[in-house]
């Protein structure tokens, strides 16, 4: 893969206001096919800000927002999504009495583009659960597929926000801290899911995140936040070690957090 072909996803003098106050400043970034990019900075840097904006939860104040060279900044979130772009961490929230195996379907059949009316198709139907079924064994929630989605434990819903966002199949996959309040056992299944997605170098991910080990496990590149601005951008190492990293996390906890 070489960088000179178009970036998947761009933003291009991003910015959103709040009353006075800048979350996000003039953010110019490009990020390529075959990709995993830690986005990281101390709380209240603007990492999951900007998350809304490329996403489309947050509407911006300024700059653009391109998908695979097209603008999409004046679009709603579901038309981003049909764009290819999949957010975790809030796809469960639309069915949440819904069954986890109801919840897995009704991604897969979006994203084969079939509508209601094929209920009664009994052998598409079928190949619906078949697909659904897979990719819950995918996130460890096979044995869960019967329970309705709001019953499930913290770390479960998780999984099931992954699996969902992996039944759409898009290219662009953002994780939002994808592993905080999960415990010690439940945290392993999804970085490893983010290990064999990031496999796939047709895909483009973007993940904020604040544990070290995380970062350095995953990451090919990190892009600094601090006070709504892009401060840093480059190799993990590089960034790690860098004089404005290191001043914005003075006193943060620079062994545990980045």
């Amino acid at each position: 893969m070489t960088h000179a072909e178009h970036p998947v996803l761009a933003t291009e003098g991003l910015t959103i206001r709040f009353g006075g106050h800048v979350a996000v400043n003039d953010v110019t970034c490009a990020f390529h096919r075959g990709t995993l990019t830690a986005i990281v900075g101390p709380n209240g840097a603007g990492k999951t800000t900007y998350f809304n904006l490329i996403s489309g939860q947050l509407k911006a104040t300024g700059g653009r927002v391109f998908v695979n060279g097209e603008d999409v900044t004046r679009f709603p979130a579901p038309r981003r999504t049909e764009r290819g772009i999949g957010r975790a961490f809030q796809l469960t929230n639309l069915f949440p009495n819904l069954s986890v195996l109801e919840n897995v379907r009704l991604a897969v059949q979006a994203r084969s583009a079939h509508g209601f009316s094929l209920f009664s198709m009994a052998s598409r139907h079928v190949e619906l659960i078949e697909q659904a079924e897979h990719v819950l064994a995918r996130v460890g929630l096979l044995d869960r597929a019967g329970a309705v989605a709001a019953t499930l434990s913290h770390g479960n819903k998780r999984k099931l926000e992954v699996g969902m966002m992996l039944a759409l199949e898009r290219d662009i996959l953002m994780f939002d801290e994808p592993t905080a309040g999960m415990s010690v056992d439940e945290a392993p299944v999804i970085l490893d899911l983010i290990r064999q997605i990031k496999a796939d170098t047709s895909k483009t991910i973007l993940l904020v995140e604040h544990k070290m080990d995380v970062i350095r496990s995953l990451a090919d590149r990190i892009i600094v936040l601090h006070n709504g601005y892009l401060v840093a951008d480059g190799a993990p190492e590089e960034v790690m070690s860098s004089p404005i990293v290191q001043e914005a996390y003075l006193g943060t906890g620079v062994a545990d957090h980045v």
